[in-house]
């Protein structure tokens, strides 16, 4: 039993941890001092931290460009991160779980997803409304986010400060789509310039286009991180603009995986800093008995590529996080771990294709790639460490469309991958990839069908308080629900991947209204030795089977799909002027059913009508009643939420159509 007390407080001591001081605002109430049930007021914290990394460490050695960065007198290599945290006052009322998001794009969003909190609220912490439903303080979580993203263009709010790399200069490569017809256009650079005259710019019309140098096109340099960016006739608002241009001092971007694994580990065991006297750890006393990440769209990304890099393992040889939660990321990690890397970029049908947040490996059992003979998997290095979390992966059918989601669930020649045991997938059939809690179907102007409104987090909430069970208990969640190759719910998408080939073998059904998009998000194997990089081959993507109504077979079916008003696409073409039918990033679209025979007769719609499906109300409600309650028997809705989607059936406002 000594040796044991030993060997735990040695792992505990300044000399294991890698955050060297904390600088914390005292705490102020949040939510105007709201109490949230048993966990009663949340308090807020804000501040940073500064992480001082061995470079030898082989932990820390993964990170790209790490030994080439400026050190401090200990030999070290420090960034600087964000941090805030949201607390119950009394931590006497805590859960035991702490609760991290790394922020996307600087922004905290996970309470618009889990709190249904409103889509004003990022940032906010002001006043009741701002914290939704308070469904996540509720539960009496400790949150904390970490800022990690290190590039200088990472939106808006939380970053990492991360050291840059002097005396280096290489060729740079920035992609912009505007659309709108502002001429002539700014554009912010990613990289400081090292030379103007380096600067190139070409325009294309599509991602598959040859780049072109019209009349009336050039770049100008404006400001350290600015250019501007006059635009040719003949092309459209949604036209692609790409400058290459040297620049100079490499941020080591890869530290943010290093600040979200050292922060959150320090603050999940209260552990001292290396630096006492500069500022006490804001959790001490407060220790966690467990910790999970849920990460949203470019945050799912990054947690993907946290694991694979093996960032779930602290320098004292700890696991950091007991459950994962990719939110919305598909197929995709991130363009982070490299020299003049762009954590920002997000590979759709449209934009930014041929930046590498999407190379192989792509599911996380072991697959070998056809293209290149490797064998690898997203656990590999957390398995050999027995570091892996347990992991819920969380997509909308957006993802199956526009981020290569099908390659989560198949290996990388589109067979049947059966997931490891302590992992699960879920896809939200008829799902956006980002809806707010009080949108609506609506006609935008850069899309070509109303916008799908459907938001995740009543299962997402479920889904949650499953990871809790399994975490706490070791209770399995429910079963992995996607669609798969094994029973015929994904099928092959034809030529939709690879535009002009040929007409594609997916069959859209013919509704009225409807625009099928003439291409999906390809899943590119890419040549990095050249600049720009090249297509050199193309792993196959799959797209869900879907019914006579045009709604995905396969999945997580809610009551809304389940006993639907409309069809709920996972796709939405650009509109005419924004590069017509390339996707429309992010969005699917909503197309509403007939209300009588006699409207759809009219109209052509080969869906049965409203009045078809349904004689009254009464019996429309019952629908929507009997699949929420058998999704709360698979544990897959809260009571709550179901009896919440009873009442806006009888409301009429569950199908979120106007």
């Amino acid at each position: 039993m000594r040796n044991i007390a030993l060997m735990l407080a040695l792992a505990a001591t300044p000399a294991a941890a890698q955050v060297a001081r904390f600088e914390m605002e005292a705490p102020t109430p949040a939510y105007a001092g709201t109490s949230f049930g048993a966990a009663g007021p949340y308090e807020l914290l804000r501040g940073r931290a500064t992480i001082a990394l061995d470079p030898a460490d082989p932990r820390n050695a993964v990170i790209a460009d790490i030994a080439l960065a400026p050190r401090n007198a200990a030999g070290r290599v420090e960034a600087v991160a964000d941090v805030l945290i949201l607390r119950p006052t009394d931590p006497a009322r805590a859960n035991g779980t702490l609760l991290v998001e790394p922020p996307n794009r600087g922004r905290q969003i996970i309470g618009q997803l889990l709190n249904d909190a409103p889509g004003a609220s990022n940032g906010r912490y002001a006043t009741a409304a701002d914290a939704g439903n308070g469904w996540m303080f509720r539960q009496g979580y400790t949150l904390a986010w970490i800022g990690w993203q290190g590039d200088p263009t990472p939106g808006q709010g939380m970053r990492v400060q991360v050291p840059r790399v002097p005396n280096v200069t290489g060729t740079v490569r920035d992609e912009f789509v505007f659309d709108n017809r502002t001429n002539p256009a700014i554009g912010r650079l990613t990289y400081e310039l090292a030379d103007p005259a380096s600067l190139r710019v070409t325009v294309r019309a599509r991602t598959e286009d040859a780049r072109a140098t019209p009349p009336g096109l050039a770049v100008a340099f404006t400001a350290p991180d600015r250019v501007t960016i006059t635009r040719p006739e003949g092309f459209d608002a949604g036209a692609i603009y790409e400058v290459t241009y040297t620049a100079r001092d490499p941020g080591v971007m890869g530290m943010g995986f290093a600040a979200f694994r050292d922060v959150a580990a320090a603050l999940r065991h209260g552990e001292v800093p290396m630096d006492p006297q500069a500022g006490g750890n804001p959790q001490a006393g407060r220790a966690s008995a467990r910790a999970v990440t849920l990460g949203v769209s470019q945050s799912g990304r990054f947690l993907r590529d946290a694991v694979y890099l093996g960032f779930n393992e602290d320098t004292a040889g700890r696991q950091v996080f007991d459950g994962m939660v990719p939110h919305i990321p598909g197929a995709r990690r991130t363009d982070m771990n490299a020299r003049w890397a762009q954590p920002g970029r997000n590979p759709s049908d449209h934009t930014d294709r041929l930046y590498p947040a999407d190379q192989f490996p792509f599911t996380y059992a072991d697959t070998t790639d056809p293209l290149s003979g490797t064998t690898d998997g997203l656990l590999r290095r957390c398995t050999e460490a027995r570091r892996c979390p347990r992991i819920m992966q969380t997509d909308t059918e957006f993802e199956f469309w526009g981020a290569r989601g099908s390659l989560t669930v198949t290996d990388a020649a589109g067979r049947h991958v059966a997931l490891p045991a302590n992992v699960r997938a879920y896809m939200f059939t008829g799902h956006p990839h980002y809806a707010t809690a009080e949108a609506w179907a609506q006609q935008g102007q850069l899309c070509a069908m109303p916008l799908n409104p459907l938001q995740a987090g009543a299962p997402m909430r479920a889904l949650m308080v499953a990871m809790e069970a399994w975490m706490r208990e070791g209770r399995e969640p429910p079963a992995s629900r996607t669609p798969n190759v094994a029973d015929g719910t994904l099928r092959p998408s034809g030529n939709l991947a690879r535009r002009g080939e040929g007409p594609a073998n997916f069959a859209f059904p013919p509704i009225p209204g409807l625009v099928a998009p003439d291409s999906i998000t390809p899943a590119y194997r890419l040549d990095l030795n050249v600049m720009p990089p090249r297509a050199i081959g193309a792993w196959p993507v799959l797209v869900p089977t879907v019914d006579a109504d045009g709604n995905a077979v396969g999945g997580l079916r809610l009551p809304v799909i389940a006993a639907p008003r409309a069809t709920y696409t996972g796709y939405n073409p650009r509109a005419a002027g924004f590069g017509a039918g390339a996707l429309c990033t992010n969005q699917g679209a909503a197309l509403a059913f007939a209300a009588t025979r006699a409207e759809r007769e009219a109209r052509g719609d080969p869906r049965p009508s409203i009045a078809e499906r349904w004689p009254d109300q009464a019996a429309y409600v019952a629908a929507v009643r009997a699949s929420a309650e058998g999704l709360v028997a698979e544990r897959l809705l809260l009571a709550e939420d179901a009896a919440a989607m009873v009442a806006a059936a009888e409301a009429g406002t569950l199908a979120r159509l106007r």
